[in-house]
């Protein structure tokens, strides 16, 4: 009986106590009533911000799991924590989604419900995760935040030498910010370099804006910008900026709101800030405003699902969209008023979908979907979904980590079995850290090492146990901006161990935004390869499933082949056995 619930909730009538939505504004840009599009049973009460990806919505509900469901109301998948779980999501632009046990534990979810890791964190989850370089997942407790790579490797841990007050925020580099309760404001790069800065006060939001140009005076969202200047809004209004580049340099006093802040974005050299009576300010990166207006939007208001002061902001091509426990409001760049909605018997606080709908748990555990886009075209959402799906960092819009290989002799002296059991330490302490940059390049010179005639910078007469040791462990710290490296070497190599560990490598990393080495492990299966090898096709068979399980169905179609491939007739047995496996861990999740 028990199994029939989640369809009983599809289909019995929606009644009681519905969450409904009124707009007073609704045509202030001449578009028309809002849709209001569908609503979907959840089986529970979303708790926090749903999180948007391509076409689908993933939310948490306080029955302790995470649901997802295509923006046009169809169920996807479930899954379940078997536990209570923090108000908190973030998800990747591979549609994995990051959630955290109440009781201490980071869980990544793929793009069809599966678990592909979890990770103790000693305490529950702060905030929301924060995505970074190279698609590394920084998480943070009260008193502590954790590097982690997207599969998992933790990568650093730092202390924080007085608890947290808010964030953190990305930082626009890679990195994140996080304000303390003694008024620093701190931040860490993506390899746990620490600068912080002392403020009157901590601040209650971040936001990361772009130095304009010189010689192109005030820049505009896009525009080409020097370096990055950090805002800190205080809760009584200040707003001081930070330049990162000068870390000795103090804080300078840059702007002064006539309200208090509860959140903030930027995007290009402008920052918006809602205040918590609902104004919203936009800012240049100098602290000049801009414009202001009321959003009517209140942070503050209690609910289910909704932590004390929950607000939220988004700031991208389609212009301001601000957010809280029971309203919303949408607003273009230049601060027209584009629609305002307030959302009675409400759960949670609302979000936006890619296609313009305002999305809406309430408490009778109903998801609900309005249409209220107004500003962004068409096009303007498809470049945004591109930018999104091919960001090496894991999140629109960040850089990917440097590929340190030199085109010069070895750079790196000393015993190289001493330094791979350094590295190999630093992996099992999760301290890799500020060496990370300098241990890829050692490990990708000593891979490639006494490969005849390889364009790559080797260590010549490395033994082949080393270079095999090296892409074992460049697969457990490497990011996805190392994965076109080794679908060459895997292509260009010819010795069997090598290619099976550099596919073993791939598979540990577990993302192929560029589609490179699903491409090798296609031409590697197939029939008519020169080099087949029943080692070779085992690691290719597991490597294809860990990156269909790690980016969800986007890498499903073309893994999916592959692996039907290696299954075949023709295929050694225990190739077919593997590849039959992978198949079937691929179903999606109930």
């Amino acid at each position: 009986m028990l199994l029939l619930l989640p369809a009983l909730f599809a289909l019995m009538p929606l009644a009681g106590a519905r969450a409904q939505a009124s707009f007073p504004e609704a045509g202030a840009a001449g578009q028309g009533e809002p849709a209001w599009l569908w609503r979907q049973a959840l089986g529970g009460a979303v708790q926090g911000q749903p999180a948007v990806h391509g076409q689908s919505v993933a939310m948490v509900l306080d029955g302790g799991s995470l649901r997802a469901h295509s923006l046009s109301g169809r169920p996807l998948w479930s899954f379940s924590a078997r536990g209570r779980l923090s108000p908190f999501l973030a998800r990747s632009a591979d549609g994995v989604s990051y959630i955290g046990r109440a009781s201490g534990a980071l869980i990544a979810v793929n793009g069809s419900g599966r678990e592909i890791w979890r990770a103790g964190l000693g305490d529950a989850l702060f905030a929301a995760p924060v995505l970074g370089l190279g698609g590394r997942v920084f998480a943070a407790t009260s008193r502590e935040i954790f590097c982690f790579t997207a599969s998992g490797t933790l990568l650093w841990r730092r202390r924080l030498c007085h608890a947290a007050a808010a964030g953190p925020w990305p930082d626009g580099a890679g990195g994140v910010l996080l304000a303390l309760e003694s008024g620093e404001a701190l931040r860490i790069g993506p390899f746990g370099e620490a600068c912080s800065w002392m403020l009157p006060a901590a601040p209650a939001a971040m936001a990361s804006v772009a130095r304009p140009s010189r010689e192109g005076g005030a820049a505009r969202p896009g525009g080409q910008a020097e370096g990055l200047v950090f805002l800190a809004f205080l809760p009584g209004g200040e707003v001081w900026a930070i330049d990162p580049s000068q870390p000795e340099a103090p804080p300078a006093a840059a702007a002064r709101l006539p309200g208090a802040p509860v959140a903030a974005a930027g995007r290009g050299a402008q920052a918006v800030a809602l205040l918590a009576d609902g104004r919203l300010a936009m800012l240049c990166a100098g602290g000049e405003k801009l414009w202001s207006a009321d959003s009517r939007v209140r942070a503050g208001q209690s609910g289910p699902g909704a932590p004390g002061g929950g607000a939220a902001l988004a700031f991208d091509e389609r212009g301001v969209f601000a957010f809280a426990h029971g309203s919303a409001a949408g607003f273009s760049a230049c601060g027209q008023s584009l629609w305002r909605a307030s959302v009675s018997n409400a759960s949670g606080i609302p979000a936006m979908g890619s296609g313009g709908e305002l999305l809406s748990g309430g408490a009778d555990w109903i998801l609900h979907a309005w249409a209220v886009e107004c500003a962004a075209s068409a096009a303007a959402r498809a470049a945004a979904a591109e930018r999104a799906a091919a960001a090496g960092g894991g999140a629109a819009g960040l850089p990917v980590p440097p590929s340190p290989l030199p085109g010069s002799p070895p750079r790196f002296a000393g015993a190289l079995g001493a330094e791979l059991e350094a590295i190999r330490g630093a992996i099992r302490r999760g301290s890799v850290g500020e060496r990370e940059p300098e241990w890829i390049a050692l490990l990708k010179e000593t891979a490639a090492a006494g490969a005849g005639g390889s364009p790559f910078a080797a260590r010549q007469g490395a033994a082949i146990g080393h270079r095999m040791e090296a892409l074992r462990l460049l697969g457990l710290i490497g990011s996805g901006d190392s994965v076109p490296w080794l679908a060459r070497f895997f292509a260009r190599e010819r010795e069997p161990a090598l290619r099976a560990a550099a596919a073993a490598a791939i598979g540990g990393i577990g993302f192929d935004r560029t589609g490179l080495a699903m491409r090798e492990f296609a031409a590697a299966a197939s029939p008519g390869s020169p080099a087949r090898d029943e080692q070779v096709l085992l690691s290719v068979a597991a490597a294809v499933g860990a990156l269909c399980r790690m980016s969800g169905p986007p890498s499903y179609e073309a893994g999916a082949r592959a692996l039907v491939i290696l299954s075949g007739a023709e295929q050694p047995p225990s190739v077919r056995r593997r590849a039959l496996a992978e198949l079937e861990s691929l179903r999606p999740a109930q």
